[in-house]
């Protein structure tokens, strides 16, 4: 249930993204979800994609400034109050979330990334509530 994701630092010029996209695809890497959170001096890129170990390797030989995070995906149906009922188990279940991004691939559900401060507890909080977790393979097919 755990994802591999990569958090990527940009400094604030134009071409970087691009720079990334374009590393990723000759290297036959597909991202599958993305935010960007930025400063005025910097970036900080967070990709899912298909190979993230390679999309590793490939950002560092290009000297990136790139990690690997683990994240939890929640797949969440795509209706008002969908997210805040589950960030509500959370909260009562002490689930710290550091960040999230979420996208939507039809209008029946929504695919929700969390960093969790702690992602065991997260995922078993989410278990025990009958949420539906993401599974990795799932999310590099998008």
């Amino acid at each position: 249930m755990i994802i591999k994701q990569l958090s990527i630092f940009l400094e604030n010029k134009t071409g970087r993204l691009n720079e990334v996209s374009k590393l990723l695809g000759k290297a036959g890497i597909n991202m599958s979800a993305f935010s960007v959170a930025d400063t005025s001096e910097f970036g900080i890129l967070r990709l899912i994609v298909s190979d993230p170990n390679k999309a590793l390797e490939v950002l560092k030989k290009a000297d990136f400034s790139v990690r690997l995070t683990d994240v939890v995906c929640l797949n969440s149906p795509n209706v008002p109050d969908a997210l805040g009922k589950a960030l509500d188990i959370l909260a009562s279940e002490e689930v710290f979330i550091e960040y999230l991004y979420a996208f939507s691939m039809n209008n029946e559900s929504a695919n929700i990334v969390l960093k969790p401060g702690n992602i065991e507890k997260c995922i078993q909080v989410l278990q025990d509530h009958k949420l539906e977790l993401v599974r990795a393979s799932d999310l590099y097919k998008l």
